[in-house]
């Protein structure tokens, strides 16, 4: 038995909806780079559904998932390292108070 094209697309649909609720609804910086995760992870999805359902003996899906990975990796890495530098110069990572580009 094999699962339909749409079960993963409606999957993706609510992973990606959950992530960006998580990225308008919350004011901690952490909480909002976690939703930034969830929307690449829901992209992911949909390649590897795409790509299973369309061409499977083509590796092109699993090498766009890779740069997926990638970019979420690096995202997670730079994002993690300007909420530490906030956090050191303003002792908070509240959203709501990094309205300005100066320290």
């Amino acid at each position: 038995m094999t699962v339909p094209l749409s079960w993963y697309l409606i999957f993706a649909t609510a992973l990606f909806s959950i992530g960006f609720f998580g990225v308008l609804a919350r004011r901690n910086a952490i909480a909002v780079l976690m939703g930034v995760e969830l929307m690449l992870n829901a992209v992911n999805v949909n390649l590897v559904a795409f790509w299973r359902y369309l061409t499977p003996t083509d590796l092109s899906g699993q090498i766009f998932v890779v740069f997926v990975f990638a970019v979420a990796a690096a995202e997670a890495a730079v994002g993690l390292a300007l909420m530490i530098s906030i956090y050191r110069t303003r002792k908070s990572i509240n959203v709501d108070e990094l309205n300005e580009l100066k320290l």
